[in-house]
C-alpha cells in the first residue's frame, strides 16, 4: 500500500522541497504541496507542516500561520485521527494550533543553532517511531533559534506518564534547553506528532546517514 502524503507551505516555509523529497524517496508515492490559503485537504494519510519561517516568524513563531486559512481542516483532519506531522516551524505551528499542549521558546543560549544532535527514542510503540527500538540513539540536524520546549508542571507529568514524549536529545546533545530535553511529543490520541530536529535531511548517503528514514518508514507501516 502506497501512503497519500502532503506537505503543506507557507510564507516563509523553507523546508518543504526537503520534505516532499524525502516523503516521494521512502514511499515510492509523490506526496502533494499544499497551499496555506486553501480551506480543504485532499484525502491522506498523512500531513506535513515543515520547517521554515513562517511569515517571518512576526509575533511568535508560528503564530500567524496557526491562524491561517488550511488550520481548520487540519485541525478536522486529526480529529478523525489523520496523521500530522509538524518538523521544527511546524511543532510551533502545531503548539500555537493547541494541536499540541505546550510552547517552543527561545533556545536558552538565546543563538540560532545548526547542528547535527543525537536523539533518543524515549517511546517506540507510536506512529512515528516504531521502526526504532526502545532507547535507540540516532543522528539528527537541527537548525532553529525557538526550540527550547516548556510547558506547566502538570503537563509536563502527564507527558511523561502517558509516554507521549516520543524523542529525546540525547547523551547531552540538547541544543536549546528543553525540559526533560524533550525532542518530540504526542497528543492525546498519538496520532499528532511534533518534532524540532529535521530527520528529512538524514535519509539516505548523502546526507551523512540514514537516521531518520525509520522515521518515515513508520508511518508508512502504521498506515498500511
Amino acid at each position: 500500500m502506497s501512503m497519500k502524503s502532503g506537505v503543506v507551505v507557507f510564507p516563509g516555509s523553507n523546508r518543504e522541497r526537503d520534505m516532499l523529497y524525502a516523503l516521494e524517496n521512502i514511499t515510492g508515492a509523490k506526496p502533494q504541496a499544499i497551499w496555506h490559503a486553501d480551506t480543504e485537504l485532499p484525502e491522506l494519510d498523512l500531513v506535513v507542516l515543515c520547517g521554515g519561517f513562517s511569515y517571518g516568524d512576526y509575533l511568535r513563531t508560528g503564530a500567524i500561520a496557526a491562524r491561517g486559512h488550511i488550520m481548520p481542516a487540519i485541525v478536522k483532519a486529526a480529529d478523525k485521527g489523520v496523521r500530522i506531522l509538524g518538523i521544527c516551524n511546524g511543532f510551533q505551528i502545531l503548539c500555537e494550533a493547541g494541536l499540541l499542549p505546550g510552547v517552543l521558546m527561545r533556545n536558552a543560549g538565546l543563538k540560532f543553532v545548526c547542528k547535527e544532535v543525537e536523539l533518543e527514542v524515549a517511546n517506540a510503540k507510536t506512529d512515528f517511531t516504531r521502526k526504532y527500538a526502545q532507547g535507540q540513539v540516532w543522528r539528527c540536524p537541527v537548525a532553529h533559534g525557538d526550540g527550547n520546549y516548556f510547558t506547566d508542571p502538570e503537563t509536563l507529568k502527564r507527558l511523561e506518564g502517558e509516554g507521549r514524549v516520543g524523542l529525546r536529545y540525547a547523551e547531552g546533545t540538547n541544543p536549546n534547553g528543553s525540559l526533560n530535553d524533550i525532542a518530540g511529543i504526542l497528543n492525546e490520541r498519538g496520532n499528532v506528532f511534533g518534532m524540532m530536529p529535521h530527520p528529512e535531511n538524514m535519509i539516505e548517503p548523502m546526507n551523512g546517514a540514514t537516521d531518520g528514514r525509520a522515521l518515515f518508514e513508520s508511518v508508512l507501516e502504521a498506515v498500511a
